[in-house]
């Protein structure tokens, strides 16, 4: 790993997610479970679960609800090395509530995240030598879209780390609510020069980037008009809000060849918020553990993706070791035990 300190850096929004308990609606329920998450602490925290170094670049208010933030961030084992915290008097942390769904209800989001503390973040509150710090910075469209200051930030932010030799990771994740898909395709289209590893879904690239083909064809392309070495996209069917199948693609542009593998079937969904998250951190951490090694990233990437959706909260809780055994679980031919003892 060389001078580096770290294997995965994130910038992103943390967030307290609010949630009634069950199947209980928001416009009805009386109580709501607290908890933390946010597209790129979720990335880093499944990494640093499976055993990479990680940090996560934010900022959050100085009072309590930013150390229940700054507590739940080391819990995970990711380093707050570089969060900031803002002490101005409309100081404040990002929410949003969250429904479970139940067929035919589909589960719902309600945002509450304008003028926040991240909002306010700037490369001059963070150290220069962050930038030489890390083998690989991670990002996503969600914290592209939050604001203008962050958008520039953001970029300028890639721009340094590619300078210093690291490795962009980026994940569209394309939010409707937040950002028109034109607005998106324009700002991406600026970053995508910079990236070597892409998450962007079949759906998104044909409605976001106007891709046509099939969806090997529209992975390729990315690798064909920008330097990206890999592209991953996920495959998710939805039988039911309680029943999702999970997979994934992967291409390989040195390669030119595309890893596959039997998806993950009948899915229990507990809550699939921060699945596609999790997945980005198993690809992650196949390609930065194993040497870019792509089929070690479907591997994990797929069985951290669906393995989230059966566990609460945003963020991942699976362990190195009961992630290899769902992974053996999965390509095992014949009777499975019941319990794992």
């Amino acid at each position: 790993m060389g001078n580096n300190r770290f294997d995965l850096l994130s910038l992103g929004e943390i967030l307290l997610r609010l949630s009634p308990p069950d199947n209980e609606r928001i416009v009805s329920g009386e109580t709501f479970q607290k908890q933390v998450g946010g597209a790129e602490l979720n990335v880093v925290s499944g990494v640093s679960i499976l055993g990479l170094r990680t940090g996560v670049v934010s900022k959050l208010p100085d009072n309590a609800l930013g150390i229940y933030a700054k507590d739940k961030v080391r819990f995970c084992g990711v380093s707050d090395d570089f969060l900031v915290y803002d002490d101005s008097q409309d100081a404040r942390l990002g929410i949003y509530y969250y429904e479970n769904g139940a067929y035919p209800r589909k589960p719902g989001v309600v945002y509450d995240r304008r003028h926040t503390s991240f909002d306010k973040i700037s490369l001059e509150e963070l150290p220069k030598e962050m930038f030489q710090s890390t083998r690989c910075f991670h990002t996503s469209g969600i914290t592209l879209a939050l604001s203008e200051n962050i958008r520039r930030t953001a970029i300028e932010m890639i721009k340094r780390f590619k300078e210093n030799g690291t490795l962009i990771s980026f994940d569209v994740n394309f939010r409707g609510n937040l950002w028109t898909g034109p607005e998106a395709k324009a700002c991406i289209e600026e970053i995508l020069p910079y990236v070597d590893i892409f998450f962007c879904s079949e759906e998104t690239a044909r409605l976001t980037f106007l891709k046509e083909g099939d969806a090997k064809r529209i992975m390729k392309s990315f690798t064909q008009e920008y330097p990206i070495s890999v592209v991953a996209s996920t495959q998710r069917i939805v039988h039911s809000p309680k029943k999702h199948t999970f997979g994934s693609v992967i291409y390989s542009a040195k390669e030119d060849c595309y890893y596959e593998e039997e998806p993950y079937r009948n899915i229990e969904v507990v809550d699939r918020i921060g699945s596609g998250d999790a997945y980005v951190s198993g690809a992650l951490y196949g390609l930065l553990a194993y040497d870019f090694d792509c089929q070690k990233a479907l591997e994990y990437g797929n069985a951290a993706g669906a393995v989230k959706n059966t566990i609460k909260g945003d963020l991942p809780s699976c362990s190195k070791r009961e992630m290899d055994a769902i992974i053996r679980n999965h390509k095992h031919v014949g009777p499975e035990l019941e319990m794992d003892r």
